[in-house]
């Protein structure tokens, strides 16, 4: 997908981009409802779908198809959660992962709005309000979602 977009081929992009999701949706449902979920697998998937999401959004911002604060903001969430999980192990407090609900909802605002973006560049379609609705939104749920994991960071650390 970096290659295609950085190739200006936005439609394959977006048909990777659309594979990619129904991929990792089948292997979900796959890994559920036939008991093969793997503790490798709940720490793979997450790390796959963020590397994805990032390369997807610093391409574009690269090539000025997005906003760079917005690139800046998604990745900087991940980087704090990162480094918060790391932190906690150094200092011999490992922290559990666990998705919080709000940010099951900010993935889904960060892949609706990549492929939005994809979408309409893919297609030659002006979607001007409704990808700049999807930008404030996933910007809002990014930054509450950094809250709330920091909230329940430091709620771990202090216990």
């Amino acid at each position: 997908m970096v290659w295609a977009i950085s190739d200006h081929q936005m439609m394959l992009a977006f048909v990777l981009f659309v594979i990619a999701g129904v991929s990792d949706a089948v292997d979900g449902f796959l890994a559920k409802r036939f008991g093969m979920a793997t503790e490798l697998g709940a720490y793979l998937d997450p790390l796959a779908d963020k590397a994805l999401l990032v390369s997807i959004y610093l391409t574009l911002a690269l090539l000025g198809q997005i906003p760079a604060w917005i690139t800046i903001l998604v990745v900087f969430r991940d980087i704090m959660i990162v480094g918060a999980i790391m932190l906690s192990g150094v200092l011999e407090k490992p922290v559990t992962i666990r998705p919080l609900r709000v940010s099951k909802l900010n993935t889904t605002a960060q892949i609706v709005f990549a492929a939005l973006v994809l979408g309409s560049l893919g297609f030659g379609l002006t979607l001007g309000s409704v990808v700049t609705l999807a930008m404030y939104t996933t910007a809002a749920l990014t930054i509450v979602s950094a809250a709330a994991y920091l909230r329940e960071w430091m709620r771990h650390m202090a216990s």
